[in-house]
């Protein structure tokens, strides 16, 4: 059966990508201008190398730059992905229990980034992204 709608499921993609990037980009900005002190305390924390706190750069920057673009697609969602773990292990779960004085759950940020990072994992770029050849993780 055709698609009724033509290219919707792509530029829906294009949509999600853009939105999931984006968003998530600021976040990774704001670490580039004002450094990783933080993470590094909660990685340290957990008895977790310091190091390890670096990867922040791989999921809030390269991961967002290469979703927006859409190359390597689903590789970059699965670090987002795993990003957003590492966050709400490390620094967000005790807002896992809150809800705010508007009805939001404590946690919905990092629900709707992992849960779009997610969708682009399982769905892929779409016809409006750099990866244009089939790759076996495309």
């Amino acid at each position: 059966m055709s698609n009724p709608y033509g290219n919707s499921d792509d530029i829906a993609k294009l949509i999600l990508r853009i939105t999931l990037g984006g968003l998530l980009l600021v976040h990774g900005i704001t670490k580039i201008l004002h450094g990783i002190g933080r993470i590094t305390q909660a990685v340290t924390a957990t008895h977790l190398p310091a190091f390890f706190s670096y990867g922040v750069y791989a999921g809030e920057v390269l991961a967002p730059l290469l979703v927006i673009l859409g190359l390597w697609t689903r590789p970059a969602a699965l670090v987002v992905a795993v990003d957003l773990i590492f966050a709400v292990a490390l620094v967000a779960w005790p807002r896992g229990a809150v809800l705010g004085p508007g009805g939001g759950w404590g946690l919905e940020l990092e629900a709707f980034y992992f849960l779009v990072a997610i969708v682009l994992l399982i769905a892929g770029g779409g016809k409006y992204s750099l990866t244009r050849k089939k790759i076996p993780w495309e």
